[in-house]
């Protein structure tokens, strides 16, 4: 064979290879073509952001996983206590997307609050006796009451609302933040996720805080409950922390000739991860321990706040990562998926999560933070007026994406206002209603993002959090 057909079949290979490299390099959304920018440091977010000036320095969002009832809690309906019992007439049904669970009743029948109302605040907004803690704070909050979604389903719809797409693989809200923003703190995660509560048949879903195409450390770090809020942070018996330095310098050295050679963007990500680990051994342990709070703190959060693990525990836990600059808190509260035994059931669950909730708002307020923290309370939707099930058995409600309730507080947002409307029967919006995609480019906005100039490269295409849609809903901006 002569020297130009080697050449040639060399040529080629190389050339094929290197091809067939950067075409799945493009699909895989790692650095072929175009990327997106990526800071050197983690921590330093992205040049040219905030577009704007921030409300909100850091994010606090409590999510009320398996759908938080709004005509049981903030959207009172005196029709539904007269007509309780009678059947949810057709024309205000109409044909509203149904869940696999009720599709199949004949009758629809309504059913009134399961727990009593009452005025709360200077605008004298009714509130349920199932919430009272948060009617003693509704001064503060911000309520709409006219969230809605196309889903129905908990699994595509807390994907939905978090990430702005039903199917797992994009990035959250806390990984769009992080992303751009960076965070204030090198001794903590830019992102924390803690949890409570029974699923009771809804279960946590890791990629709701996911960084899905995004580098790997824009990822939620979860604190579970106990002595070890973080998994194997801490040295094996037998290592000092200066063989663990050590080990991360080597490990360090070899990351960058592999960089060098590869490009890849989870080198540096993983070797982030791995050196905020080493610092976490000394910062989270001071943060998990409470010992210092003084019992008037203590006493705002509720008994439950004694308790790890709790959600009370954990909005105090949220509150002293918002001292220490942690840029986006996530606390899931499950447990409120309310398809039977919902008179009982659902003010059970507002007493885990009532004081905690209003409890962090007060304990944000004294500390002067509240002004740069924005707290969101939320649900992927809401729950029917109509029975899951007749009236005669242990009824319950079933999902609803047509309406629901979420409040928001501090950070920028008007306090005391309630937003938007529902019809008499509280199962269609009549004015201002307010999308997923509005809520997650208004959070955007409170943190100094416009949510249509934050995108990220990834197969061939630019991403949004809000994907081709949102409006940020600038009534509630004070």
């Amino acid at each position: 064979m002569s020297n130009f057909e080697d050449s040639r079949r060399a040529f080629l290979l190389k050339t094929g290879a290197g091809l067939g490299w950067l075409s799945l390099a493009e699909l895989l959304g790692t650095p072929a073509f175009a990327q997106s920018p990526i800071p050197v440091d983690a921590h330093a977010g992205l040049p040219g952001f905030p577009h704007v000036p921030a409300r909100a320095k850091r994010v606090i969002y409590l999510h009320m996983l398996g759908a938080f009832s709004q005509n049981d809690t903030l959207d009172y309906k005196p029709m539904l206590e007269k007509m309780h019992g009678e059947e949810l007439p057709d024309s205000v049904r109409g044909t509203r997307r149904l869940s696999t669970m009720v599709k199949g009743q004949t009758s629809f029948p309504i059913v009134g609050p399961v727990s009593a109302f009452k005025r709360y605040g200077s605008s004298g907004f009714m509130v349920s006796d199932a919430v009272q803690h948060l009617g003693g704070i509704i001064d503060d909050v911000c309520v709409i009451r006219t969230m809605n979604t196309e889903h129905v389903n908990h699994d595509p719809a807390s994907k939905f609302l978090h990430t702005g797409f039903q199917i797992a693989g994009r990035p959250s809200t806390g990984a769009w933040v992080t992303y751009a923003l960076g965070s204030a703190n090198k001794d903590l995660p830019m992102f924390v996720v803690m949890s409570s509560g029974n699923p009771g048949g809804v279960p946590i879903d890791a990629s709701t805080w996911a960084a899905g195409f995004m580098p790997s450390h824009y990822q939620g770090v979860q604190f579970r409950s106990g002595q070890e809020p973080v998994p194997y942070i801490e040295s094996p018996a037998g290592h000092t922390k200066k063989d663990r330095r050590d080990m991360l310098d080597a490990i360090g050295r070899l990351a960058q000739i592999q960089r060098a050679a590869s490009n890849d963007p989870e080198i540096p990500s993983k070797i982030n991860q791995y050196e905020m680990a080493y610092r976490m051994q000394s910062s989270v342990p001071e943060v998990a321990d409470i010992s210092t709070e003084p019992k008037h703190v203590l006493d705002l959060y509720g008994p439950d706040v004694e308790k790890p693990g709790t959600f009370a525990r954990n909005c105090l836990l949220a509150r002293r990562l918002a001292e220490r600059d942690v840029r986006y808190t996530m606390i899931v509260h499950m447990g409120w998926d309310h398809h039977g035994g919902i008179a009982a059931r659902l003010p059970a669950t507002c007493r885990e999560i009532d004081q905690p909730s209003a409890g962090l708002v007060r304990d944000l307020k004294q500390r002067g933070l509240l002004d740069d923290t924005l707290v969101v309370f939320g649900t992927e939707f809401g729950r029917t007026s109509f029975a899951q099930g007749t009236l005669k058995t242990n009824f319950g409600r079933d999902h609803h994406g047509g309406n629901f309730c979420v409040w928001l507080a501090g950070g920028g947002v008007k306090p005391g206002l309630v937003y938007g409307e529902t019809d008499d029967f509280g199962y269609n919006i009549v004015k201002d209603p307010v999308h997923i995609h509005d809520l997650n480019a208004t959070i955007l906005r409170l943190v100094g993002i416009e949510h249509e100039r934050l995108t990220y490269r990834s197969q061939g295409r630019e991403f949004r959090l809000t994907d081709v849609a949102g409006k940020v809903v600038n009534e509630i901006l004070a």
